[in-house]
Parts: C-alpha cells; structure tokens; sequence
C-alpha cells in the first residue's frame, strides 16, 4: 500500500508540474524544436528544474541504496549502446518532433484532449512490438 500511495503522490506532482509548466501542451515542444520560427527556450528551462529536483533524490536514494517505498534499488541497466536502443531513441524523437507529445504529457492530456488519444494508442502498440525486436 505504502509503494501505490508514494506512486500516486509522485504521479500527482509530476502531471501538477506537467500542466504548470505548459508542457502538456503540445506547441510548447513543437515550438522549442522550431529553432529558426517560434523558438520558444521554456522547455528547457523546465527540463534544467526537473534536473535540480531529481538530481538530489537519486544521488539520496543511493546513498540509502533503497527507493522511497523501502524496496531495494534496481541494478543499473546496462551502459551499451546497441541497435536497439538507437532506433528506439530515434523513434522516440521522430515521435515527439511531430506529435509534441512525449509519454507523459500525453498520458496526463488524455482527459483533456481528444487528440492525445491517438499518440498513446500508438505510443502503447509501439511499447508492444518492440518486445517482438531481437535483443541480447
């Protein structure tokens, strides 16, 4: 109960930030990726405070070597770059480039927005096949 209740706390905060910020909308990314029309720097500015806040919590987290719920930190995933994580880090971008959805804001858009709709379909049938690509 204590692991659901931190995340939904966590949950809570993060889609609070997402929609503070503006960043569940998605002209706001489409706009910081329009470097030479509507060049638009909050993005980063949001992406540079998410890192003073979660900075802190990992290396907190490490120092404990227990999450906040009290279970024990995952191993580190490996540090290789392989195929798999290439194209899926460029699906990933080709995505957000012409959607200006990213996981998040899209998960937290879905009661707002009929238009999220579509991306997450995709988002979860492509989270799907990728099970299907050869790994290690």
């Amino acid at each position: 109960m204590k692991r659901i209740a931190i995340a939904s706390v966590a949950g809570l905060l993060f889609g609070l930030g997402l929609a503070i910020s503006g960043m569940t909308n998605p002209d706001k990314v489409l706009n910081f990726l329009d470097i030479g029309g509507r060049w638009d720097p909050s993005l980063a500015l949001v992406m540079g405070g998410a890192l003073l806040v979660s900075v802190p919590g990992f290396a907190w987290a490490r120092r404990r070597g227990r999450c906040a719920c009290g279970d024990a930190l995952p191993d580190a995933p490996a540090k290789q770059v392989d195929i798999r994580l290439l194209a899926g880090s460029a699906l990933f971008g080709i995505g957000w480039g012409i959607a200006g959805y990213c996981p998040g804001p899209a998960l937290a858009n879905l009661p707002l927005a009929g238009e999220a709709i579509p991306f997450v379909i995709a988002m979860l049938a492509g989270s799907q096949l990728a099970r299907l690509v050869p790994g290690d």
